[in-house]
């Protein structure tokens, strides 16, 4: 069994030579003023079987665009590769399309192309986005001791969305809790509407994909610091604090992924000017942190004790 990002480091970085794959370090590749970014979604691993087919076809790209959120840029194009199986019944590929279509023009992402193919299954679906850089386009690796550590929305809740899809909640949710989590888990929201702030004012930024502990994790890594953070001011919906109410704990809500904000660092200078964006983009915006000298990650000067999401390949 392979670690993914392992095999990423060990295997295909050094295949990346091109200085525009920022080592295969990053998020996305960047040519020129065009960046690009790539994600599949699986059956099974990224969405319900049972989920609707619209709802796939909307994840599958939103997933991308929130990538090219956290690079400061917007989406210009976009590049669909669809596995289809052969045992799935295939009206629901007008669905699916229909769902797609419907984001492309609420995104303004048009589509370019890209590939259709049967396969014994499961159900999976590849999305590339080019897009525009808005202004300077932040790395992982450009954190820099001092910096505050931000992030849009709130965490936890695509995790808890999922749960609650397996019945794995143990108290009863109201019906608007319900829906606002499963819509978290199954849609999530890329902010774009943000990506001007970020071109303009992050250091380092990434989405978050695979938990808020684990993708801190990797930005203080590839900056060579350490980051703090402060688990009160964890942004949480309401229906994550009435979870942790319930003696569920908030490093599980950092470490469920699939949550798709935005994760950054920007000089403390910037903090008045970062909080009128987040207000001119209708989006909340909480810092949760500060970067330090030396390595790894804690929580209120503690060790942190969160993971979060890899994919192990093989056997």
């Amino acid at each position: 069994m392979a670690d993914e990002f392992e095999t990423i480091a060990k295997l295909f970085a050094p295949l990346a030579t091109h200085p525009g794959a920022r080592n295969l370090a990053d998020d996305a590749a960047v040519l020129g003023n065009l960046v690009l970014t790539t994600d599949a979604i699986v059956e099974g691993v990224h969405f319900l079987p049972d989920d609707p087919i619209e709802t796939v076809a909307r994840k599958a790209l939103r997933v991308n665009l929130s990538d090219i959120a956290a690079k400061g840029a917007k989406p210009v194009g976009v590049l669909v590769t669809l596995m289809w199986p052969q045992g799935r019944d295939a009206a629901e590929i007008a669905a699916f399309a229909r769902g797609l279509d419907e984001d492309l023009h609420t995104f303004g992402a048009p589509l370019l192309g890209g590939d259709t193919t049967a396969t014994p299954g499961p159900l999976a679906v590849s999305v590339t986005v080019i897009g525009e850089a808005l202004g300077r386009v932040p790395a992982r690796a450009d954190a820099r001791v001092g910096e505050d550590v931000w992030v849009t929305g709130t965490v936890g809740d695509g995790m808890l969305g999922l749960q609650h899809l397996g019945g794995s909640i143990a108290y009863e949710l109201s019906q608007k809790d319900a829906a606002y989590l499963i819509g978290r888990y199954r849609t999530p929201a890329p902010r774009l509407s943000f990506a001007s702030a970020i071109a303009a004012h992050a250091s380092a930024s990434m989405d978050l994909s695979d938990g808020l502990a684990q993708d801190v994790g990797k930005i203080a890594a590839a900056s060579g610091l350490a980051i703090d953070l402060d688990l009160a001011a964890i942004p949480l919906s309401a229906p994550g604090r009435a979870w942790v109410a319930e003696g569920g704990a908030i490093e599980a809500l950092m470490s469920g992924g699939d949550d798709y904000e935005l994760l950054f660092t920007a000089a403390p200078e910037a903090r008045a000017t970062i909080e009128a964006a987040g207000r001119t983009a209708g989006l909340a915006v909480s810092r949760i942190g500060r970067t330090q000298a030396g390595a790894g990650v804690t929580a209120d000067g503690a060790p942190i004790r969160a993971a979060g999401y890899r994919h192990a390949l093989g056997r």
